[in-house]
C-alpha cells in the first residue's frame, strides 16, 4: 500500500515538473530529472523496510517477479511466488522492495497455556506412507528445528497431523504452514495409572502377531483371559502403565485409559419389597404382633440389585459388598481383556458372583437362618471361589461381605416371641430383686430415723440389767445379813432365853419407832400396870398410843390401857 501511494506521488511531480512552460512552451526537462533523483532513493527507502511487532511474527506471500511453485506445492522457496517459508522476527527489517513484490501480514504468537499441548498440522511437505495416518515424530534435540519451516521441508517433514506435540509455552511458527490446536494435558492423578494404547510403532523389532499369541500361550494354563500385550514403543496396548503425573501426550497418536488402582468397593443392594412383623408387650403384660412392608430401592451408586437366594424353598433378597482393587502391573490386562473396570463389573464380576452366591446359599441342607449365624463361613466360601473369576480379568477381590438377609419375618415370629418372653421374665425377676432391695432399703433408713430413740432403749436395757443385778447384790448381802442376825439371835437365845431375846426385840423397834417420830413420845400420866411381861416402861413412857394396844395384844396379858 505505501508503495503504491509513493509511486503514484512520484508519477505526479513528475508530470508536474515536466509541464510545459507557458511562458516559452517548452519541456523543462532539468527540472524533472533534478526532481527524480531526489524522490528516487526516497521511494526505495519506502518501499524496502518492514517493522514486527514484539508479539507478532512477519510472514510474506510474493506476488511479482518469482517463479511459479510445483504442483501440489504450498510453501513456496526464495525466488518463488506464493507463501514463503521464511517468517519474520520482531523490530526492522530491510529487504528490497519487499512492500512491493510482497504482501506482507502479522500473526500472533502461538501461546500454549499450562495443562494443555498443541498439535500441529502442516499444509504441505511428503505425503504419508500408506499404513500411516499421522506424520513421523522428531527427536527432542531436532524438535525445535522442525519447527522452521524451511528445516521441516527440506528434511523430511510430513504433511498432516504431527506426531510431535507443542508443549506450554511461545511459539513464532510459520502459520502458513502449520495449523495449531489445543487439547488438555493427561493428568495422571495419585491412586490411578494410564494404560496406553498406542496407534504408532516408535521403535524397530516390535513383536509380530504370531509371537505375542506363542508368548500368551505360555504364560499359563489358560484360567486367564487371553490378552496380548506389547512393549512401550510399538502398536497395541503397553504392557506398563504410566504412573500418576503429567504427560503431554498426543492423542491421536496414544489412547490413554485411567484405572483406578485405590481399593474400590461394589455394592448389590435394594430392589426389592421387605415386610418385618413388630413384637409389643401391652400393658396387661400380653405379647402383640404388627405387620409392616416397605420397599427397598437400588442406591444411585449401587453396581446392582441385591442378590435373591433361594434356601429351603423361600426367595431371600441378600445384600452384598465386594471389594476389589486393580494392581498397576495387572492395570494393562483390565485394559487389553475387557476394557475397563466398568466392563470388569458389568460382564465378569457381578454375573459371577450372583451364580456363586446362589450356589452357596441355597446348597443342600442349608438353612435360611444360616444367613445369619453362619454369614462368616459362607463369605468365605464366596470369597474363595468368586477370586479366580476377577483374576481371569486381572482384578484382584479382596473380600465378600454380606449386609442383612431380607428374611421371612414368620421364621423369625417364634424366636422373636421366645426371647422376648425371656426378657420379660428376667425383668420381672429382676423387678422383683429391685422391691426386695428398695424395702431392706426403706428399713435401713428407718433404723437410722429412729436412731436416737433404739439408742435411748438400749441405754434404758443396760440400766434395767445394772438394776436388777444392783437388787440381786442387795438381796444377797441382805439375806447374809438376816442369816447372820439369826445366827445371833439363836445365840443369844440360848444365853437369856426366848422370852428376854423377844422383849429385847420388841424394846428396839419401840425405840427405833420414838427415834422416827418422837411425838409419840409422851410423859406418863396414868398408872401402867402389867403382868410383868417386860413392856410397862415402854408403856408409860409412849402413853395411850396405838403401839402401846399393839404391843399388849402381842403379848396376849388381856388388859386394856388405862386412859388419860
Amino acid at each position: 500500500m505505501y508503495s503504491i501511494i509513493l509511486f503514484v506521488v512520484f508519477l505526479v511531480a513528475g508530470f508536474v515538473l515536466m509541464e510545459r512552460s507557458r511562458s516559452t512552451g517548452r519541456i523543462n526537462l532539468r527540472r524533472g530529472a533534478m526532481t527524480c533523483f531526489i524522490l528516487a532513493p526516497l521511494m526505495l527507502l519506502g518501499t524496502s523496510f518492514v517493522i514486527v511487532k514484539q508479539d507478532s511474527i512477519g510472514q510474506l506471500k510474493r506476488i511479482y517477479l518469482g517463479s511459479s511453485m510445483k504442483t501440489g506445492q504450498i510453501i513456496a522457496f526464495d525466488g518463488e511466488n506464493g507463501p514463503q517459508a521464511r517468517i519474520l522476527g520482531p523490530g526492522f527489517h530491510l529487504i528490497p522492495f519487499v512492500t512491493v513484490i510482497y504482501d506482507t501480514e502479522n500473526f500472533p504468537v502461538v501461546q500454549v497455556p499450562q495443562g494443555e499441548y498443541g498439535v500441529l498440522i502442516a499444509r504441505d511437505g511428503a505425503p504419508l506412507a500408506p499404513k500411516q495416518f499421522i506424520a513421523r515424530g522428531w527427536d527432542t534435540d531436532e524438535f525445535t528445528n522442525m519447527l522452521d519451516a524451511e528445516y521441516f521441508l527440506t528434511h523430511g517433514g510430513q504433511k498432516g497431523p504431527q506426531l510431535s506435540v507443542l508443549k506450554p509455552g511461545t511459539y513464532r511458527i510459520n502459520r502458513y504452514l502449520f495449523d495449531i490446536k489445543l487439547y488438555p494435558a493427561l493428568n495422571v492423578q495419585a491412586g490411578e495409572v494410564a494404560v496406553i494404547k498406542s496407534n504408532v510403532q516408535e521403535i524397530e523389532n516390535c513383536p509380530t502377531a504370531e509371537e505375542l499369541a506363542m508368548d500368551e500361550g505360555s504364560q499359563g494354563s489358560g484360567s486367564a483371559i487371553s490378552v496380548q500385550l506389547v512393549p512401550k514403543g510399538c502398536i497395541g496396548v503397553w504392557d506398563e502403565p504410566l504412573l500418576p503425573g503429567r504427560y503431554y501426550l498426543n492423542q491421536e497418536a496414544w489412547t490413554p485409559t485411567l484405572i483406578p488402582t485405590r481399593v474400590r468397593t461394589w455394592v448389590y443392594r435394594g430392589g426389592y419389597e421387605k415386610r418385618r412383623i413388630d413384637l409389643t408387650v401391652g400393658d396387661d403384660g400380653k405379647i402383640h404382633q404388627e405387620s409392616s412392608t416397605r420397599t427397598i430401592l437400588k442406591p444411585p451408586n449401587a453396581a446392582d440389585e441385591a442378590i435373591v437366594v433361594t434356601v429351603e424353598g423361600w426367595r431371600i433378597p441378600l445384600d452384598v459388598r465386594v471389594v476389589v482393587q486393580v494392581d498397576p502391573s495387572n492395570a494393562p490386562r483390565v485394559v487389553a481383556s475387557v476394557g475397563g473396570l466398568q466392563e470388569v463389573e458389568d460382564r465378569i464380576v457381578t454375573p459371577a458372583l450372583r451364580s456363586i452366591v446362589r450356589n452357596v446359599a441355597g446348597a443342600p441342607g442349608r438353612q435360611a437362618l444360616d444367613l445369619i449365624n453362619k454369614r462368616d463361613v459362607l463369605e468365605s466360601l464366596v470369597e474363595k471361589a468368586i477370586f479366580p473369576e476377577g483374576f481371569k480379568a486381572g482384578v484382584s477381590i479382596k473380600e465378600v461381605r454380606f449386609g442383612d438377609p431380607a428374611i421371612p419375618p414368620e421364621l423369625l415370629v417364634a424366636r422373636q416371641r421366645q426371647q422376648l418372653a425371656g426378657q420379660l421374665e428376667s425383668t420381672y425377676e429382676r423387678e422383683r430383686e429391685a422391691q426386695t432391695k428398695r424395702i431392706a432399703v426403706e428399713k435401713s433408713r428407718a433404723t437410722a430415723d429412729q436412731q436416737g430413740v433404739l439408742v435411748a432403749a438400749q441405754i434404758a436395757v443396760q440400766v434395767a440389767e445394772q438394776e436388777k443385778e444392783q437388787s440381786r447384790l442387795r438381796g444377797e448381802g441382805e439375806k447374809l445379813r438376816l442369816i447372820e442376825i439369826a445366827k445371833g439371835q439363836k445365840a443369844q437365845t440360848d444365853v437369856l432365853g426366848k422370852d428376854r431375846v423377844y422383849q429385847l426385840a420388841i424394846l428396839e423397834k419401840v425405840l427405833a419407832a420414838a427415834v422416827a417420830n418422837p411425838d409419840i413420845v409422851k410423859i406418863p400420866s396414868i398408872l401402867v400396870q402389867g403382868s410383868g411381861g417386860g413392856f410397862e416402861g415402854p408403856a408409860a413412857i409412849l402413853g395411850a398410843s396405838n403401839l402401846v394396844q399393839s404391843l399388849g395384844t402381842q403379848t396376849g396379858s388381856g388388859q386394856q390401857p388405862a386412859g388419860q
